[in-house]
This record gives C-alpha cells, sequence and structure tokens, in this order.
C-alpha cells in the first residue's frame, strides 16, 4: 500500500514539513510514503485558460495536472499537511484542488444524469496545524465550517471517504512534540485494516 503525502509551506524547515515527515515516518514497511511538496516542486496554482479548455474537455490536460493525477492513482491513501490559513488550506494547496479534481477523472458531470463520484476508492487523510487555540476554534464554529467546505463540499463531492479530519493545535507549553507524535500516529495507522489482515 502507498501514501502519497501532499504538503502545502514554502519553508522546508517549518512545522507543517516537520509534520508531514514524522507521518510518513510512521508509515513503515512494507507500506510506502512519498511526500510532495508543492511549494518545493515549483507547481503552480493558477487554474488558466488551458485549464478551463481542459475542464470543458475539448483539450488534452496541461502536463503537469497529468502527472499530479498520475501520482495520486498510484496511492492508496492521500494525505494532506498545510498550515491552516484564514480558517482554510493554503492558497497553494487549494489551487492543487482546483487544477487537479477535474472533471472526468475526480467526478463526472453530465448535467441530464448528475455527479458520478469518481474516486471512491482513495482514502483521505486531513492534517492541518494550527494557530489558534481549540477554544477559539469551538467558538467560532471553524471545525465545522472546514469541515463542511473541504471534506464535504471537495472530497465528499469526488466519493473520496475522509478517514482522518485533525487539525494540530499549539500547545499551550511550546512543546509541539506531542503534536508530531500525533502525526507518527497517524502515519502508522494508515493502513492498519491490511497490516492486521497480514498478521492474520
Amino acid at each position: 500500500m502507498h501514501a502519497l503525502i501532499v504538503v502545502a509551506h514554502p519553508d522546508p524547515s517549518s512545522l507543517t514539513h516537520a509534520v508531514a515527515k514524522r507521518l510518513a515516518a510512521g508509515v513503515g514497511g512494507p507500506h510506502t510514503a512519498e511526500i510532495a511538496d508543492l511549494a518545493g516542486e515549483g507547481f503552480d496554482p493558477r487554474f488558466a485558460a488551458a485549464d478551463l479548455t481542459a475542464f470543458n474537455q475539448r483539450t488534452p490536460l496541461p502536463a503537469d495536472v497529468a502527472a499530479e493525477q498520475a501520482r495520486i492513482d498510484r496511492a492508496d491513501a492521500l494525505v494532506l499537511v498545510y498550515p491552516v490559513y484564514w480558517w482554510s488550506f493554503p492558497a497553494l494547496m487549494k489551487g492543487w484542488i482546483d487544477r487537479v479534481f477535474t472533471n472526468g477523472w475526480a467526478y463526472d458531470d453530465p448535467s441530464e444524469s448528475g455527479v458520478v463520484k469518481k474516486l471512491q476508492r482513495l482514502r483521505v487523510h486531513l492534517v492541518g496545524v494550527g494557530g489558534a487555540d481549540l477554544r477559539t476554534y469551538a467558538r467560532h464554529g471553524y471545525l465545522w465550517a472546514m469541515r463542511t467546505q473541504i471534506d464535504h463540499g471537495i472530497f465528499g463531492y469526488c466519493g473520496a471517504p475522509v478517514i482522518t479530519s485533525e487539525v494540530l493545535m499549539p500547545p499551550e507549553d511550546g512543546d509541539w512534540e506531542p503534536r508530531l507524535a500525533t502525526a507518527g500516529t497517524i502515519g502508522a495507522s494508515l493502513f492498519r485494516k491490511e497490516r492486521t489482515a497480514e498478521a492474520a
């Protein structure tokens, strides 16, 4: 089994990258993990004219979009690791979703028969890195808003089940190690069902 871990942060020494690395380390053999560093790889998040004509299925997909779809197609689990900016993804990750989760690949939308969800085989795990405490998120309903927008609005539309939806909140004592340990635990649990079956 293979996990694709997509991270969106411009600083490779950031906490977000540390979470992604710890999560990848937790996956462990015989399973594999790949980190897709959108900023480091220079992914262009702008939905341009070529994306629009491909969306309308008049032209082939741009090469970079086709490459990202192939990378997801090789994965059994998709893990998104991101800092929470304005109660959502950073623009880089949102643009990746906008460009890569295309009509005809992530879903089909023939207006006469309704949406066909095409990513039902793909398990999704969402790991945000928050900048406020849980009380703030709860008081303003941010967690529910994010789950409505991301878990349901994006992945539910494509049929991909969201298995993990976690925001790692800042620790009061400043020690992020327990949060990094949580990331490792998430990595170790990605294919737990398969590991149990293999051991039986």
